[in-house]
């Protein structure tokens, strides 16, 4: 508990001066003012975050968490159980949408185990942070002790922290887990109290009958375990996940060393519920980058307070929307250190002359 206890306090407010200096240097950039629109805002906002008024991302970091779900043994998932273990091995082997994407980007992808059925040997590219061979199903209780989210979200600490001192620039969340909408359904009902039938979609492509069962599930699950939305740590310990706990370590502990989170889908933003919760100010480091077709995705960042950069109907997971929300902030940064001045360029600047 101390470490996370020791991040939460050490996340501070963006730096205002770098903001500052960032949003002058944009207004004598050669352009209409707030012609390059979002762009423009988040190239301010990563300066803020990295406390310098010209940012530069060149370490780029996915990290892909991993976890299976006790709640999957109530058939709310197209999948079996043990396609989670199976897509963890397609990641390490370079295989899967978030691999290709990660290369186009040149980002370093790292999966974590955070509680895989079966486990893994040791494998280059994949760091072992089990909580247990998955939750337990929340059908019947809690999906895990409190202990064991406290050490969720601090696996997740501990993961920024040892790729921090490698060099880091912007990280990205993803996951994998069989039964992880379901999951992350009754973690967004349970924090914003939207009902499980607003919050909750078809995960891997269920048809109507198997979504009234999955909402049923959920439902049953919020009323016998009774997670209260103010402790974050009670929601993710009766309703969570193992790898939802480890992203939102990732977030608190990315804000506590200044580098942005750029936030892929639903499960993500079930993640960053949890880490909002337990600090507030942790929203000044998330970079919301896409809105997912899973109905909750746009209640958790809602809730936040987040704006999603593009739509482009995703709902994979692994990471692969934030990998291109990577691409977006570094699209950002550039602009803001490498377009030329009016003065420089000895162009007309019409805005300083009314």
């Amino acid at each position: 508990m101390k470490m996370l206890e020791e991040t939460l306090k050490n996340i501070r407010q963006p730096d205002d001066a770098a903001m500052k200096s960032a949003l002058e240097r944009q207004n004598q950039l050669t352009k209409p003012r707030g012609s390059l629109g979002v762009l423009e805002s988040l190239s301010i906002q990563i300066a803020g975050i990295h406390r310098k008024p010209l940012p530069a991302i060149k370490n780029r970091l996915i990290i892909t968490m991993a976890a299976d779900h006790g709640v999957a043994a109530e058939k709310v998932s197209l999948y079996p159980q043990e396609v989670t273990r199976q897509m963890v091995l397609n990641f390490v082997n370079g295989g899967a949408a978030i691999n290709v994407l990660g290369r186009l980007i040149d980002a370093r992808l790292l999966v974590v185990d955070m509680g895989v059925k079966g486990g893994f040997p040791p494998t280059d590219g994949l760091v072992c942070k089990m909580i247990d061979f998955g939750t337990a199903n929340f059908f019947n209780g809690p999906a895990m002790t409190r202990t064991q989210a406290i050490d969720c979200l601090q696996s997740g600490i501990e993961v920024l922290n040892s790729e921090f001192e490698k060099g880091l620039d912007i990280v990205a969340v993803g996951e994998m887990g069989i039964g992880n909408s379901t999951s992350a359904s009754a973690v967004v009902s349970a924090i914003t109290g939207r009902s499980p039938q607003f919050v909750t979609g078809k995960g891997t492509g269920i048809d109507d009958e198997q979504l009234h069962h999955k909402i049923s599930v959920i439902q049953h699950a919020l009323m016998i375990n009774k997670p209260d939305k103010n402790d974050a740590i009670d929601v993710l310990s009766k309703v969570g996940g193992f790898e939802i706990g480890g992203m939102a370590g990732v977030m608190l502990a990315a804000a506590a060393r200044s580098i942005p989170v750029v936030l892929d889908g639903f499960i993500s933003g079930a993640a960053a519920l949890i880490a909002y919760t337990l600090n507030p100010q942790v929203k000044d480091y998330l970079i919301a980058s896409h809105l997912s077709t899973e109905h909750g995705h746009r209640v958790c960042l809602d809730h936040i307070g987040l704006q999603p950069l593009i739509d482009l109907n995703l709902r994979l997971g692994e990471g692969t929307g934030a990998a291109l929300g990577i691409f977006i902030c570094q699209a950002a940064v550039d602009l803001l250190a490498q377009m030329a001045t009016f003065t420089q360029a000895g162009v007309s600047d019409i805005e300083h002359r009314k």
